[in-house]
C-alpha cells in the first residue's frame, strides 16, 4: 500500500448528543459542511474528543456511518475512526466496519486496563488489528497522557516497519519532541505523523509536520492556519503570537473543567452538540456565562471558525 501523508488540519470531532444525551447523528452532516466550509481537511472520529470510550459500539457504528453518508463522496476530507484499545474483538469489528462503509483509514490506541508490557506486545497487536482491513491505512494513536502506554513510538515504528503493510503512521498525541522527530526521519520520511498537540503546533512545524489532528480545530482552524502560513513566510514573531493565542484559548478547557468546554466553545460558533457523558464534568450555566465573558477577552470572534 502507498502511503499518503495527509496535510492540513484535520478536526477530532466531539459526538453530538441531544438535550437528553441521546446520540443525534443529524447533526453531523451540518458539522460536517461547518468543518469544510472553514477548510478542515479530515475528521479522526469517535477519538478522545469524540468520546469514544464512554459511547456503545453501535453508536460508534452509527456515528461511522453518518460520517460516511455525508463525505464518501469528498475525496479531499479523509475520515479516520479510533477502534478503542481495551476489547480487540470490538476493535476489529469496528475496523471491519469502517471498511465495509468506505471510510478511509482506522487508528488504535494501546489497551489502558491491561496494559501492553513491552513495544513487542504492542506491535503485536497492532498487527493483530491491522490485518483484519489489509487494504486499509491503519495509524496507532499515541496518547500516554490518557492510556498510560509510553513506548517510544520510534521503537513502534521499527517493529512494525515491514510486519503490517498497511501501518500508514501515528496521530502522535505527546511533547517527546525527540521521539517525534526520530519518526519523522525513519527512512527518509516513510510513514505518516500527524501531530496531536494544538498548544504545541509551532514546535512540531519546525520538525516537519505538515498534517494534524485536533480539537480546537473544530471551532478555531483560521488561527491555525493563520499560524501554519506565517511558519511557511518565516514570520516566526506572528507565528509565536498565535500559538500564544492557542495556549490562551487552550487554558480556559482547565479553568472551566477539561475537555468538555470544547463543546462549550462549538456552542460560540453555532453548533449545540450537548453535553459530554459521566464521569467527564460539564460547566453550569453560571460558569457558562463567565466563560463567555473570559472568551470574548481573547477576540475569540476574530479567528473563530464560522
Amino acid at each position: 500500500m502507498k502511503i499518503e501523508h495527509l496535510q492540513g488540519l484535520i478536526s477530532a470531532p466531539f459526538t453530538p448528543f441531544d438535550s437528553n444525551g441521546k446520540l443525534d447523528v443529524s447533526l453531523i452532516p451540518p458539522y460536517y459542511a461547518f468543518l469544510k466550509r472553514n477548510g478542515i481537511t479530515g475528521a479522526f472520529i469517535n477519538g478522545s474528543t469524540g468520546e469514544g470510550v464512554s459511547i456503545t459500539l453501535e453508536e460508534k457504528k452509527a456515528v461511522a456511518q453518518a460520517w460516511a453518508d455525508c463525505s464518501n463522496h469528498d475525496a479531499d476530507f479523509k475520515v479516520m475512526v479510533f477502534l478503542g484499545g481495551t476489547c480487540l474483538a470490538d476493535c476489529i469489528d469496528l475496523a471491519q466496519h469502517a471498511y465495509e462503509i468506505g471510510l478511509y483509514a482506522v487508528s488504535l490506541t494501546g489497551a489502558f486496563y491491561f496494559k501492553p508490557n513491552n513495544v513487542d506486545t504492542l506491535a503485536e497487536i497492532c498487527i493483530k488489528v491491522g490485518e483484519s482491513v489489509p487494504n486499509m491505512p491503519f495509524y496507532y494513536y499515541h496518547i500516554p497522557v490518557l492510556t498510560g502506554v509510553n513506548v517510544a513510538m520510534y521503537d513502534l515504528v521499527r517493529a512494525l516497519d515491514n510486519k503490517l503493510p498497511n501501518f500508514a503512521g501515528v496521530k502522535y498525541t505527546h511533547e517527546d519532541f525527540m521521539d517525534f522527530q526520530s519518526c519523522m526521519s525513519y527512512e527518509n520520511g516513510k510513514f505518516d505523523m500527524l501531530w496531536g498537540r494544538d498548544e504545541n503546533m509551532l514546535s512540531a512545524l519546525v520538525l516537519g509536520a505538515k498534517g494534524a489532528v485536533g480539537s480546537t480545530f473544530n471551532y478555531a482552524a483560521p488561527l491555525y492556519y493563520d499560524l501554519i502560513d506565517a511558519f511557511n513566510n518565516n514570520d516566526l514573531v506572528t507565528a509565536r503570537k498565535l500559538q500564544q493565542k492557542s495556549i490562551d484559548m487552550i487554558r480556559f478547557l482547565g479553568k472551566y473543567g477539561g475537555i468538555s468546554v470544547g463543546k462549550a466553545y462549538m456552542k460560540l460558533v453555532g453548533h449545540n452538540l450537548g453535553e459530554f457523558r459521566l464521569p467527564v464534568k460539564n460547566m453550569s450555566a453560571e460558569q457558562f456565562e463567565l466563560f463567555k465573558k473570559d472568551v470574548a477577552g481573547l477576540d475569540f470572534d476574530t479567528f473563530k471558525s464560522k
